[in-house]
């Protein structure tokens, strides 16, 4: 990974991490318990996720968020010391967090309305659309698909666990 792409793609991340995760901790417990029965009425097959979001409270939310947090700097950290497959873990990262900001935009269409980190989303679609370039250019389109996937596959992975580690703030 040339300096460069470290400078304006690498080092970003982190930070525009946590500013979009602030939106969310600061608005997301409030927004479901106000939206809670219009999201079941509207959204009964996903009753089950509305009621294990209205379960985090915003500590636990913003635990949740830390953890996201170490591991995105974890792998940043990898990225400087370069080490080996460093490019392919921090595009496979990347990629996921951008897949998240899709699924923000596609919620918000969804309920028709302003979802919690909305705003964020919209202001890092940008950074997100110049990082999804970059790395199409340094890979295959196989290699895109791969990595895309491993890394949503990792995002939710780690997701459920820093939920769970999230519940547990009570």
């Amino acid at each position: 990974m040339s300096p460069l792409s470290v400078l304006y793609l690498v080092l970003p991340l982190p930070i525009i991490f946590i500013i979009h995760e602030v939106e969310e901790i600061v608005s997301q417990h409030k927004w479901m318990e106000a939206n809670k029965d219009k999201l079941t009425n509207r959204f009964p097959r996903l009753e089950s996720i509305i009621y294990r979001l209205l379960q985090l409270n915003t500590k636990g939310f913003a635990i949740a968020a830390f953890e996201e947090l170490i591991v995105l700097l974890l792998v940043t950290a990898y990225v400087l010391v370069g080490g080996p497959g460093a490019a392919e873990i921090w595009s496979a990262t990347f990629m996921a967090f951008s897949i998240h900001l899709l699924i923000h935009v596609a919620q918000a269409v969804a309920v028709r309305g302003y979802i919690p980190g909305l705003v964020t989303t919209l202001l890092t679609l940008p950074y997100a659309y110049l990082g999804m370039q970059s790395i199409c250019r340094a890979y295959s389109l196989y290699e895109i698909v791969i990595y895309a996937f491993l890394g949503t596959v990792i995002m939710l992975l780690n997701l459920n666990f820093a939920h769970v580690l999230g519940g547990k703030s009570k």
